[in-house]
């Protein structure tokens, strides 16, 4: 009701005892309510087929290499960056761990892969992931770079530090 009474006065509707007023209001919370209906549904919509999706990738991620099937979650997601070529800066990134977290937990995934078989587990579908790759090499090797990659489409991107000395956002003092 708040927002059709606001859209009268913006509009200039300002006699709210007149018929022909009441009749446009009615008509606007109508449709106000119309498409709050239609962008809920919309809304449902993507929220259950986003949780839909994510049993299937969850159950493809464990398909992908069961020979690492044995490996602790925090193991199991290492190698996969790694078989996937990410660089050690990239993978300390992606996993927000310390220098030394990831020297320990490269080392326990040697170890618990002595024995082990290497899985096959390199990327694979319709791109060509071997040149993009070897494409990211040259702005990973840059000292802001944090994280070079691509989209499913195969398009790069590099994550890094502003070259901008000066903050940009206003702070508040």
């Amino acid at each position: 009701m708040q927002d059709a009474l606001l859209i009268a006065l913006e509009s200039g509707r300002t006699n709210l005892a007149a018929p022909e007023t009441r009749r446009w209001l009615a008509g606007v919370i109508r449709n106000r309510a119309a498409f709050d209906a239609r962008s809920s549904a919309r809304r449902r919509n993507r929220e259950t087929g986003w949780s839909e999706a994510q049993p299937a990738a969850a159950s493809r991620a464990e398909t992908t290499a069961p020979e690492l099937a044995h490996l602790s979650p925090a193991l199991r997601v290492t190698a996969l960056l790694a078989l996937s070529g990410h660089t050690r800066q990239e993978i300390g990134w992606l996993l927000n761990l310390s220098d030394d977290a990831l020297r320990q937990r490269v080392s326990q995934l040697k170890r618990a892969l002595d024995n082990a078989p290497m899985p096959d587990a390199a990327p694979s579908g319709p791109l060509a992931f071997g040149r993009i790759r070897r494409a990211l090499l040259g702005p990973t090797r840059r000292p802001d770079a944090i994280l070079a990659s691509h989209d499913p489409d195969g398009h790069l991107f590099v994550v890094s530090r502003s070259q901008i000395s000066t903050p940009r956002q206003q702070t508040r003092g």
